[in-house]
């Protein structure tokens, strides 16, 4: 693995570089509080390609963004942080690989830049999270205060590795042994102990959020063929119904499913890389 610092228009961000240097690429996109380390298994079984996994924004070892109450995480900047990426590493046209956050973000790049995404693979999601129109007036305003708020929140300091890996592991479907690469990639040394690197505005809650049909309004716009990965059982804020309605709006998409849960490239890598590998060829 190489990793390399990239200048994302300005904004500086880390990848994680996997596979020779002459395969085709394909840009590999992490889910929320994840980082590039999420592919470190997968990667092995991809060799077919070049896979390049981005720190996003406010992730694993790249940048913050400016802190300042008008600055804020959201669908729209991912976006443009991946193009500005690609456009870092001199990639015109490439692959995109996305698990859930990344997953969404990598469904409306491939919407927003058509001509420069050749296949598409998504990770358990498509598109971003839909807002519920009764509750976008007060999600609105709780989001706002929180985010003028001054002052931030005691941070977690582990006394050790393993301590942060049993704390992930507690938090999320992953056991220690899957979380490990992840967490040891998203800290950093404090004094005798260990923090989170990631921003913590990443749990701030998102002001405005679209709804349902502006998203189905934006996967109609991927052209590239895209194959969607789900787990079984289906994980609660992605069912089928909604899933399968998304789906029909996208020219091009097939549908696989997998046993586990909802990091699937990391239970299961081989088979995930065997359905990537056939639907990148």
């Amino acid at each position: 693995m190489i990793e390399r610092d990239l200048d994302a228009a300005g904004l500086a961000l880390k990848a994680c570089i996997h596979g020779p240097a002459d395969a085709p690429p394909v840009l590999a996109l992490h889910g929320w509080l994840d980082n590039a380390a999420s592919f470190e298994r997968l990667a092995p079984h991809l060799d077919t390609h070049r896979l390049i996994a981005l720190d996003l924004p406010g992730h694993g070892r790249s940048a913050h963004l400016p802190a300042s109450p008008f600055v804020a995480y959201g669908i729209a900047e991912y976006v443009a942080a991946v193009l500005a990426a690609a456009d870092a590493l001199a990639l015109q046209q490439f692959d995109l690989l996305g698990h859930s956050l990344g997953a969404g973000v990598a469904s409306l790049v491939a919407a927003a830049a058509p001509d420069r995404v050749r296949r598409l693979g998504l990770i358990e999601g498509l598109g971003p999270l839909a807002d519920d129109p009764a509750r976008s007036l007060q999600r609105f305003r709780d989001a706002t205060a929180r985010r003028l708020r001054r002052g931030t929140r005691r941070l977690s300091v582990f006394p050790d590795v393993d301590s942060a890996v049993a704390a992930r592991a507690a938090a999320t479907d992953l056991p220690a042994e899957q979380a490990q690469g992840i967490v040891e990639r998203g800290l950093i040394r404090v004094g005798d102990g260990y923090r989170w690197s990631s921003d913590p505005r990443l749990t701030l809650p998102t002001p405005v959020r679209m709804d349902e049909a502006q998203i189905r309004r934006l996967l109609a716009g991927i052209a590239a063929p895209t194959l969607l990965l789900l787990a079984r059982p289906q994980t609660p804020y992605l069912p089928d119904t909604m899933m399968h309605e998304r789906a029909a709006h996208v020219a091009d998409l097939r549908i696989e499913y997998l046993a586990g849960h909802h990091h699937l490239h990391l239970e299961h890598p081989e088979a995930v890389a065997t359905l990537m590998r056939e639907h990148l060829r």
